[in-house]
């Protein structure tokens, strides 16, 4: 299928994000993206799992290239729609992150795709939380680095 991302690592070749960040965070050490608490990991896949499945994938650039001039109106419905599910359940799970205190695999997937907000002009202030969590973690250096702007295949237009 051609997926990205798509990451060579220990002789595999591995696609998807969820299956990634979940693969580095079992097989290599430093802090956790998963929490050991059941509860908090099953909030921290359930909220993963919003984002990368429910909301990222209406714009991926193969679908917003199939929408045409419509992509705009397109992109902000489902991101508004999403956010609109995602904002009452972050409003229960987070702390200073998505799941608590702690940074994980939500918050891995919660920055990128207030990038797509942004870029297709989703008013924010209708979802605090979802901002709030997200200045949060542009506070920190490993997120200001791993930005979507900050790619070197980001086109020009997009940089921060």
């Amino acid at each position: 299928m051609q997926q990205v991302p798509a990451v060579e690592i220990d002789g595999v070749t591995l696609s998807q994000s969820l299956a990634v960040i979940q693969y580095i965070d079992e097989t290599r050490p430093g802090p956790r993206l998963l929490p050991t608490d059941p509860k908090k990991r099953a909030q921290v896949r359930m909220v993963s799992d919003m984002i990368a499945s429910g909301i990222q994938p209406l714009q991926n650039l193969h679908v917003i290239q199939k929408i045409g001039a419509e992509k705009v109106p397109w992109a902000q419905y489902f991101i508004n729609r999403g956010f609109q599910a995602l904002e009452p359940v972050l409003k229960q799970t987070a702390g200073t992150y998505c799941v608590g205190d702690e940074i994980s695999m939500a918050d891995i997937c919660l920055v990128p795709q207030v990038y797509n907000a942004e870029r297709f002009k989703v008013d924010l202030d209708q979802y605090p939380t979802i901002k709030r969590v997200n200045e949060g973690l542009l506070e920190l250096e490993a997120f200001r680095m791993s930005h979507p702007s900050c790619q070197p295949d980001t086109p020009a237009d997009l940089r921060s």
